[in-house]
């Protein structure tokens, strides 16, 4: 329930008063005919209600402690989350200065989500997440966007327009020497929100994965 980090610190213990009702999760599966009592548990450095069940005559700091954070990201990494799978730029393609480029992830549940799992150690957890991603184009600039599914592919039909959802433009080729391509990044944040019912207890965090990417760019030679 307390972190390795919080446990250096005093865990203080108090019991609720009063007691939650009957039907309330806090009691962990035991009920009011047994001998204990729920308690209210403070980590030091943390915030959200911690409860613990602990039987009468039993010591607070020998009740079991569960942290339910390090359960929830230990069913995070079951989801095997992956970064943006970039469809484009694609790496064998060729792109022109002052033309825009689209670009666009194929999404899946493990790329852009939402997916959802469980985990058990003194009580269930589960947890769901959303995806934004950003790219970084390898010319000193950033394209971010809260999207969970990036859409819009180029068609034809769409001419030299911008890409109404994620684009770019170089304006110029990388480095100024025939053949060098630009490498980029896109990059996925995951927001997961994990409860613990069983535990009275909720929380979020993030994870990011990372995908590269390369695209050579070229310029249109005029000849008059």
């Amino acid at each position: 329930m307390c972190n390795e980090l919080s446990a250096a610190g005093t865990v203080a213990y108090t019991r609720l008063d009063p007691q939650p009702p009957p039907e309330n999760a806090y009691w962990k599966g035991h009920d009011r005919s047994e001998k204990g009592a729920v308690y209210g548990v403070h980590c030091p450095g943390q915030q959200g209600a911690r409860t613990v069940w602990i039987a009468d005559g039993q010591a607070p700091d020998a009740a079991p402690v569960i942290d339910p954070e390090a359960v929830a990201r230990r069913a995070a990494a079951s989801m095997k989350l992956t970064g943006p799978a970039v469809a484009s730029p694609r790496a064998a393609g060729t792109y022109v200065v002052g033309m825009p480029m689209w670009m666009w992830a194929t999404p899946s549940p493990n790329t852009t989500g939402p997916i959802s799992e469980s985990a058990t150690a003194g009580g269930r957890h589960r947890h769901r997440d959303r995806e934004g991603h950003h790219r970084a184009m390898g010319d000193g600039r950033r394209h971010h966007r809260h999207l969970q599914r990036p859409r819009h592919p180029y068609t034809p039909d769409r001419g030299k327009s911008m890409s109404p959802d994620c684009g770019h433009l170089y304006e110029r080729t990388a480095h100024d020497k025939p053949g060098e391509k630009y490498r980029g990044t896109a990059t996925a944040t995951w927001a997961i929100t994990w409860t613990a019912p069983a535990l009275g207890d909720e929380g979020t965090f993030t994870e990011t994965r990372q995908t590269a990417w390369t695209a050579r760019v070229g310029e249109v030679q005029v000849v008059n």
